[in-house]
């Protein structure tokens, strides 16, 4: 009986720890109905100081950041729009939630990248693109999304949108964090400041030193 009683305990124990790690991997959850964040604020916490709950108004809560599509004249024929906490919509701060406008011209790409700290949700507006993300034994899950189509893609695992419609294609991704950031896989190994050494990059793709000072010549 006593042993039946400690395997209980243990398994007890266990789950409980296994839930708060669970809960603990998102951001926290808010300790008030709402934190608008002071953007013109210089302290440092984790997470956006607040305003005076007292001069908030339903405005707020409002935001128009996506009335227009993004510039897509660049390399990629890609633009991000952000509406995050901490950029320009403050409303968000406490919530949990980010998101982006993703503006795709013709052939235009979203290049393979990671978010460590959310979860991305993306809704095709207009366009068909086609998408992917790679999971951690190297799997490859990928599909071709059209306009009304939702796509998950896990959190922290590598992905990338290109565009493959005849014309413009137009995005909205959501984030169950407020500050999900964002690492461009090729910029973090060819830009990475100070630059990482040339042998690591020759070994680990198996390229010629030449390759790899012409591509970090790109970044």
């Amino acid at each position: 009986m006593a042993k039946v009683l400690f395997a209980f305990v243990v398994a007890g124990v266990l789950l409980v720890l296994a839930s708060s790690s669970y809960v603990m991997a998102a951001d926290a959850d808010p300790i008030d109905d709402f934190c608008v964040a002071d953007l013109s604020s210089k302290l440092i916490i984790n997470g956006l100081v607040c305003v005076d709950p007292a001069t908030v108004t339903g405005t707020d809560f409002k935001f128009t950041g996506f009335e227009k599509a993004g510039n897509t004249s660049n390399a990629l024929g890609s633009a991000v729009s952000p509406g995050f906490a901490g950029v320009n919509y403050p409303a968000l701060n406490t919530q949990g939630l980010g998101f982006a406008r993703l503006d795709y011209a013709k052939g235009g790409l979203i290049a393979p990248h990671t978010h460590p700290r959310a979860t991305e949700v993306l809704y095709v507006v207009q366009g068909t693109l086609y998408v992917g993300f790679v999971d951690t034994n190297n799997k490859f899950y990928p599909t071709i999304l059209n306009k009304g189509d939702l796509y998950v893609f896990p959190r922290g695992l590598i992905h990338f949108q290109l565009n493959i419609a005849n014309g413009p294609a137009f995005a909205i991704a959501s984030f169950n964090s407020q500050n999900p950031g964002l690492q461009l896989v090729a910029n973090a190994l060819f830009g990475a400041q100070p630059p990482i050494e040339d042998g690591v990059l020759v070994k680990a793709f198996g390229i010629p030193i030449t390759e790899v000072e012409t591509i970090k010549k790109g970044f």
